[in-house]
């Protein structure tokens, strides 16, 4: 096995331009599947976690937690991840994350079917009935797309639901935040599939909801998955404006 002399030095970051306004950060991010082994300073993430701490909460109660998991601790956390995936052991989620797969009403089950067909058929060319090609996909999951860095974000069960909105507010700064580094991410829910994987590797303590896992770091431009591009329903498909019309 090659190993890297101890000397080598950091690779550093990829010449990528950063957004400069909230705007940019907002249309560039993106859900990114594969990651470069560039490693991220503690100091950057520390910063980052800094910045979403600035999240809006309910009275202020702040109530998320993160683990971060870099090195051999993820190494670790994804072998214990990916042992637990393949012998279907360890499965328990801490809240109803979505609807099994015939629960879906329309028009979310359309949008699912074609996200699915996106990015199985059209970007990695894997078949519908291919299952051992999109399982081998999914347990890319348990490594955070080979991302350095990989986050799991948890919230207090005392304030009840508002806590997942406050999770919610704060996933979402930090997930900008990052694009504002020239950094990218990956929020995960499949990884609350394993919660008590989750819950013993990292020691979470039981008055914590796991809300999911997010992968950091900067993206692969090179890779197929990263020429994935979601689209969006424009504002008329969602909004309902009351009142007077101004200009």
């Amino acid at each position: 096995m090659h190993h890297t002399p101890a000397t080598a030095p950091a690779a550093a970051p990829p010449a990528a331009t950063a957004p400069v306004t909230v705007e940019d950060a907002l249309r560039s991010r993106r859900s990114t599947r594969a990651f470069l082994p560039t490693p991220v300073p503690r100091s950057t993430v520390e910063r980052l976690l800094g910045l979403a701490a600035r999240s809006a909460s309910n009275s202020n109660c702040q109530p998320w937690r993160v683990h971060v998991v870099t090195g051999a601790a993820k190494h670790a956390l994804t072998a214990a991840l990916l042992r637990a995936h393949a012998d279907d052991d360890g499965r328990g989620r801490d809240y109803d994350y979505q609807p099994g797969q015939d629960g879906w009403p329309e028009p979310f089950r359309s949008r699912r079917r074609r996200f699915g067909e996106s990015l199985y058929r059209d970007t990695l060319g894997i078949r519908a009935d291919d299952i051992g090609a999109r399982l081998c996909h999914h347990r890319r999951n348990y490594d955070f797309f080979g991302a350095p860095v990989g986050i799991v974000l948890t919230t207090s069960r005392h304030p009840q639901q508002s806590a997942l909105v406050d999770a919610g507010l704060f996933l979402q700064a930090l997930m900008l935040a990052a694009r504002g580094d020239g950094l990218d991410t990956c929020p995960e829910a499949s990884l609350i599939d394993f919660s008590p994987v989750l819950r013993r590797h990292l020691l979470i303590p039981d008055d914590q909801v796991i809300v999911c896992g997010l992968a950091l770091g900067y993206a692969d431009p090179a890779h197929r998955l990263n020429l994935l591009r979601t689209p969006r329903e424009p504002v008329g498909a969602f909004a309902t404006f009351h009142g007077d019309e101004t200009e």
